[in-house]
Parts: C-alpha cells; structure tokens; sequence
C-alpha cells in the first residue's frame, strides 16, 4: 500500500477500505433494523422509559452507535483521499468539494423526508464542509479542533445523561410529540398510517427527529478528523508501521471500550446518550484495525465479495437498506412490525439478515456492469459533469 503520510502519492484501491464500509453498512442495519421492526417506529425507539429484554439489550449492544461511530471515521479517510487525489492533480482544494457536500446535503434532506427519520448524511454534509478546510491545515491545527469538538461533544453529552437521570428529559420529550393539540398516535404512525402520512409526519416533527444532528455535527467532526489521523498514521499500510498502529487500535477500541460498553449496556435508559456516542466511537476504532488486520490475512470468499461491493457501492446500500427494511416493517408495505410483535427478538435477526444478503447480491450484480453504485454514479456525474470512466480514480 502506499504510504499513508504521502499526499501526493497516487494510491490503488483499498479492499480494506471497501471491505470495512461494507462492514460499517450493514452495521447500522443492524442497529437501525430495531427501529423499523419497533410498532411505534421512530417514536417508539425514542421512548426513553422503554425496559428492554436482556436477549435484545445484549443484541443492541453489538451494534448500536459502532458501526455509524465506523462508517464516520471512514468518511474523514475517504476526504483524506479525495483531498491527495486533488493535491496530485494540482487542483485548488476544496474548490469542487464544497459542491459534492452540497449535493450530499440535498440527498440527506431527501432520504430523511421520503425515507428514514435518523438520515446521517445531511449531519455528514455539514460536517465535510469545515473537515475539508481542515484537511490540509497543520497537524496542530486539526488536532486542536479534534480535542475541542470531543470537549464539546462529551459536554452536551454529560447535560443530557444527567438530564435523562434527573427525569426532565422524558417529559420534554413526551412535550414533542404534541402539535397544535394534537396528539401523535405512535403506533399508527407506523403500523396503518400510509407513506404520505409518514412523509408529514416527519416534516411536522422535523425538530424533534432532527434533534440528534446536534450530537451528530461534534461527534463526526471529531471522527472525521480522527480518519484522517489514522490513515495517515498508516493504519491501512501493509506494514511494520501499519501492524504497530492497529495494534494500539485494538487495544484501546476493543480492550478498553467492549467491557464499558457492557455497564453501559446494563446500566438503564438513562444512561442511552453514553451507550451510543460515547462509548461505541471507542470501540469503533478496534474494530477498523480488525476489518483491516482479516483484510491482510484473507484472500477471497463469496462473503468478503460481497461485503466488499456493499463497501464500493456504500451510498447506494445505505439507503436502499432503509427503503427495503421500510417496505417490510411498515404499514404502506407488508406492516411485519406489527404482525410479528410477539416475536421480538428473533425474527429482527431474520430481517437483518435478509436485507444483509439482498444488499450483498445486488451490489455484487450491479457492479459487474457498472464501476460503482447507482447513486454514485449518479452523485459523480452531477459533480463532474461527466460519468465516471472504470478504474478511475475518486
């Protein structure tokens, strides 16, 4: 692999890269997959006095905030890379990226309202815009954004634990659900209500849902900028260096974050903003220099290919999982959340799994044809004003 201090290198493709995105998709599957599979929804996932089993908070603890945590610090890699390929071209950086951002942000909006309540691209968006002139500033420069966006970020953290404990921040959030008098039924909005009624929906209670983007913008923030930092630390090298990175890697993410994970885990409701954007962005990290480490140690498999092109078609999987899962669980489709209730936990596995596999195949299928996924193909030709040619670099 190339070198990961030099900027002006021209790298290959990285099947660990693919193959940890991949990994990351189908991760926030499987945490977002409770969500679809709840009667209530996206309210009933809200509810913070909910008692969950001890079968389905061990499953939640696998998954939930990881694999976004993930995904996120795979997204400041990508920049990294985006920012060398302009640098090697001699091209005037951000210049044309602000606009990639802006047409990321539009799909956000788009997939929030007609698709999924926790959409992370628009957070993502924003994020890349103030990340992108941070990239080719100093070390310094980006290492002090990174401590003051994670000052911030366990900050608002902490107020919302505490709040959450005190018992204020259930019955401000029991306040959002009401407007104009009218009270929110949970369950039809999910369960009878048709997929017009959902789109309102969201439109009507956008501050609410949208809400998470004030944790989003600090917490990817300082993942953005911590992808940078590990790519250029070499964690992706074929190396002594790259061996000696992810070894510290997987000490600090899986050594120390999966056990406070677990009392995370158990601890209760009230500590939920601790479970999911404190302690998972920890175990992250362990679990990029895993994919990386199986990536050196393997060579093909119908699964790796499949994770792999789920990876290079990472966009496109993302939001048809959550239109697929969507068209299962609610009830403009075939209304499973409902009908299979009494069957929680399990049948959320077989969901997962189903749409893991349908992800995989049609992904692996498509990219036989086409150089990347239908909405990066897309996504490119908007940017460049041209489709982008196999084998071409990003």
């Amino acid at each position: 692999m190339s070198n990961g201090r030099n900027t002006t290198a021209r790298p290959g493709r990285i099947d660990a890269l693919d193959l940890a995105r991949g990994i990351a998709i189908l991760g926030t599957l499987a945490t977002n997959i409770w969500i679809f599979t709840d009667p209530a929804g996206a309210l009933g996932w809200l509810a913070l006095d909910v008692e969950r089993g001890a079968v389905e908070t061990l499953l939640l603890t696998l998954s939930n905030g990881k694999f976004l945590a993930l995904l996120s610090i795979l997204f400041g890699v990508g920049l990294e890379l985006q920012y060398r390929s302009a640098v090697r071209r001699g091209l005037r950086w951000p210049g044309r990226y602000l606009w990639r951002a802006t047409l990321l942000l539009l799909e956000g909006v788009l997939h929030y309202l007609l698709i999924f309540e926790f959409d992370v691209l628009t957070g993502y968006a924003l994020v890349s815009v103030h990340v992108a002139f941070l990239v080719s500033r100093s070390d310094r420069v980006r290492r002090t954004w990174l401590a003051v966006a994670a000052a911030v970020h366990v900050t608002f953290v902490g107020l919302l634990t505490a709040a959450s404990l005190s018992g204020a921040l259930s019955g401000a959030a029991e306040g959002t659900t009401s407007t104009g008098g009218a009270e929110y039924t949970a369950i039809a909005a999910y369960s009878s209500a048709s997929w017009l009624d959902q789109v309102r929906t969201r439109i009507e209670l956008a501050g609410f849902f949208r809400l998470e983007i004030l944790l989003i913008l600090p917490l990817s923030t300082v993942l953005f900028l911590a992808g940078i930092e590990v790519l250029r630390a070499g964690a992706f090298e074929d190396s002594e260096r790259g061996s000696r990175v992810r070894r510290r890697l997987l000490s600090f993410g899986l050594g120390a974050g999966v056990p406070l994970n677990l009392v995370t885990a158990f601890a209760g409701p009230d500590w939920f903003f601790v479970d999911r954007y404190i302690v998972p962005p920890i175990v992250a990290f362990g679990l990029l220099a895993a994919v990386v480490e199986f990536a050196a140690r393997t060579r093909g498999g119908l699964l790796r290919r499949g994770l792999i092109a789920t990876g290079r078609a990472a966009m496109s999987c993302y939001v048809l999982q959550n239109l697929v899962a969507g068209a299962l669980c609610y009830g403009w489709g075939l209304g499973l959340a409902t009908l299979l209730a009494d069957v929680r936990p399990w049948w959320v596995l077989a969901a997962w799994a189903f749409v893991s596999a349908l992800l995989m195949t049609l992904a692996a299928l498509w990219l036989r044809a086409f150089s990347r996924g239908p909405l990066e193909l897309l996504l490119h030709r908007l940017y460049t004003g041209r489709p982008k040619k196999v084998g071409e670099p990003v």
